[in-house]
């Protein structure tokens, strides 16, 4: 494109000439001085309008400030819901909690009413600031993820505890009857009726006739037979190679194969078999070798499963009865003893 400027004054004239580059590099140039004189103009009318109260530009601003009020609550109300969503989530995650801890508790002996007892908290009030809903969103989802980290380790507390209540369960524990003293206790002594000496292998309970006999643990009938030495007898095997044999009862309440639980009457005191009065004959046997029932006794309630192995220690200084000792002893004679 060529442009001739003239100068009539000086009687002159000038030609120019425009590329197709620098033409649109013009056109361009005019179109962004003409976009910025526009939106400057229109930007000191709009707030010059606003200010004054001109009406046109009043009802603009009007709507304007309306539609972004509409924005800021559709968000807030979306933003409300996911947060009403999550609290409910959570609140349900507190419930199972709470429902969790009342059974562990109960399991491990602790009062509900400590674990609801609310914490002491304190300290010197400093100025802070408001959370943002970011910030807010952050602090829901960690202690969303922390309420959920808390019901799986209760879940898991409460599993392990129940399977060590239910080992407990099965540990002869219980007084096998409830009115019974004390006669002969375990490990050597002079036998009653050949005046030797005789190894004693269980407790002796002087009781009445007719007194219950009670499973000192939970567990399945063996043995319910008579016995020339034991008489009416009665074996519960409690598991982990763990049996209780109760002998000279007058009257068994229970058969072979039964399941008994712990406290359960299963016999009635007697006198049948080699014995010289109405008593019961406890014994405790752990993987063949009989143990001092006095040491599962005395445990009472606060032993663990665990400390089976512990009860083979015998007391009073009576050395134990091993394996091999016992091998050298007759079955007859062991049966045999008072």
């Amino acid at each position: 494109m060529h442009l001739i400027i003239t100068d009539a004054w000086l009687a002159k004239s000038r030609a120019i000439h425009l590329s197709g580059t620098r033409l649109a590099m013009a056109g361009m140039a005019m179109a962004l001085a003409l976009m910025l004189v526009a939106a400057g103009l229109y930007h000191w009318v709009f707030l010059k309008g606003a200010r004054e109260g001109w009406p046109v530009v009043g009802s603009l601003v009007k709507l304007v400030v309306r539609d972004e009020v509409e924005q800021r609550d559709r968000f807030l109300r979306e933003n409300l819901d996911v947060l009403a969503k999550r609290l409910g989530e959570m609140q349900a995650k507190v419930t199972q909690l709470e429902s969790l801890g009342e059974r562990v508790s109960g399991l491990a002996g602790i009062s509900p009413a400590e674990i609801k007892a609310k914490p002491g908290r304190g300290g010197a009030l400093i100025s802070g600031r408001p959370l943002s809903m970011e910030e807010l969103q952050t602090t829901l989802t960690d202690f969303e993820q922390l309420t959920a980290q808390r019901v799986d380790l209760m879940t898991v507390m409460e599993s392990r505890l129940f399977e060590q209540k239910i080992k407990h369960m099965m540990v002869p524990t219980q007084k096998p009857v409830s009115t019974g003293v004390l006669g002969s206790a375990f490990g050597w002594r002079i036998d009653p009726i050949t005046g030797g000496s005789a190894l004693h292998t269980g407790l002796d309970f002087q009781a009445e006739p007719g007194s219950p006999i009670l499973a000192a643990a939970g567990g399945v009938i063996v043995t319910q037979e008579y016995h020339p030495a034991y008489g009416n007898m009665v074996e519960v095997d409690h598991g982990n190679e763990l049996i209780t044999r109760y002998a000279h009862a007058s009257k068994v309440l229970v058969k072979r194969g039964d399941l008994v639980k712990r406290g359960q009457k299963i016999a009635e005191v007697g006198t049948t078999g080699r014995s010289t009065g109405p008593h019961l004959h406890f014994e405790v046997w752990v993987e063949g070798v009989p143990q001092d029932p006095q040491k599962f006794l005395n445990a009472g309630s606060s032993v663990p499963a665990t400390q089976i192995a512990a009860a083979r220690t015998p007391s009073h200084g009576i050395p134990p009865p091993t394996p091999s000792g016992l091998a050298g002893l007759p079955e007859q004679r062991l049966l045999g003893q008072r």
